[in-house]
């Protein structure tokens, strides 16, 4: 943990100032945090920093299967390593933000997983304080951890550890509907953004065909089934599912709409991975599909009216691979 992110954070129980217990631990070569403690002004309550990364949640919880994920696929979807652009292009278009504009500004990532979006804004110059519920945090610190505008915590998002009007920019992709209550879920972000400031976050979308995708018929009982073993069982099974997937697929005029009833996650035609990457990313977000003990997509005018309920402006609601909420804080209330 850099010394420069504790002005930020404050006591998610007492919302008091954080301060660094004496005794901790540094790593001598960039100043960091390695282990210690963080403690309020009054001593009332404590919390770990841990291979420098400051944890303020109990380590087993809701969101183990995407800790055991992104340690897993810890490198899988970052651009620096599949080679394409495409957390990049999924990132500017379902924010619409400026790389410009993010250069020096604090920005958080609620839910970084292994970083994949964490390393685009780092690339444009941003502080970027990456929060995940799970040791998802610890692929995320150990892939971007050469930036020193990276902060990592481990962390949850319905008591968020930072005070108030702390960020510029504040994302959340891939994420809300993996939490137990969505909409507070994204009530938690506004308090954080500064005036002027800007949010996004993205949604499974509530339609019909969303819920006609198998994974809702077969989630009531993966999502039960031990998580090491349904990973084992998806390692036997992905490669042959996807074969079959890609069979369907080039049927056509149908195919692409015969393929959804294979329970795999397909990307053949959509990026320009190899068919070993194609593979290592249907295993992964195959995984994603079955594993999670939340899905729980939304509408758009549902989306709507939590922007604006939360007072921001220049609300926009669209589709960009997942259904997109975007808007700012005004600089005024």
């Amino acid at each position: 943990m850099k010394l420069e992110l504790v002005s930020l954070l404050r006591c998610p129980q007492s919302g008091q100032r954080l301060q660094l217990e004496p005794g901790a631990t540094l790593i001598s070569q960039n100043g960091e945090v390695e282990n210690g403690w963080l403690v309020t002004e009054d001593g009332s309550h404590r919390y770990p920093i841990r291979d420098a990364i400051p944890r303020f949640v109990p380590e087993s919880n809701y969101a183990n299967n995407f800790g055991m994920q992104w340690n897993h696929f810890a490198k899988t979807q970052l651009d620096s390593y599949s080679g394409h652009p495409i957390s990049f292009e999924r990132f500017w278009n379902a924010t619409g933000w400026q790389p410009t504009a993010l250069n020096g500004q604090w920005v958080l990532d609620v839910g970084c997983g292994s970083g994949r979006f964490a390393e685009i804004a780092l690339d444009a110059g941003a502080n970027v304080v990456a929060l995940d519920y799970s040791s998802a945090a610890d692929a995320c610190y150990a892939n971007l951890k050469h930036y020193s505008g990276l902060h990592v915590i481990q962390g949850d998002i319905y008591a968020l550890p930072f005070a108030p009007e702390s960020f510029t920019f504040i994302y959340s992709l891939g994420v809300l509907q993996h939490t137990p209550d969505v909409a507070k879920a994204f009530e938690a972000l506004p308090p954080k953004l500064a005036p002027g400031g800007s949010v996004c976050a993205d949604f499974y979308w509530n339609r019909l065909i969303t819920l006609l995708n198998p994974k809702y018929l077969l989630r009531p009982i993966t999502k039960r089934v031990d998580q090491e073993k349904l990973f084992a069982w998806l390692v036997a099974k992905v490669p042959s599912l996807l074969r079959m997937s890609q069979i369907i697929g080039s049927i056509p005029l149908v195919g692409r709409f015969l393929k959804r009833a294979v329970p795999v996650v397909d990307y053949t035609g959509v990026y320009p991975l190899s068919p070993k990457q194609l593979e290592e990313w249907a295993l992964l977000d195959t995984f994603d599909m079955l594993a999670p003990a939340y899905d729980n997509p939304q509408s758009a005018p549902t989306i709507m009216r939590w922007f604006r309920n939360a007072g921001l402006t220049n609300v926009e609601v669209f589709h960009w691979g997942h259904l997109v909420g975007r808007a700012n804080k005004p600089l005024s209330s």
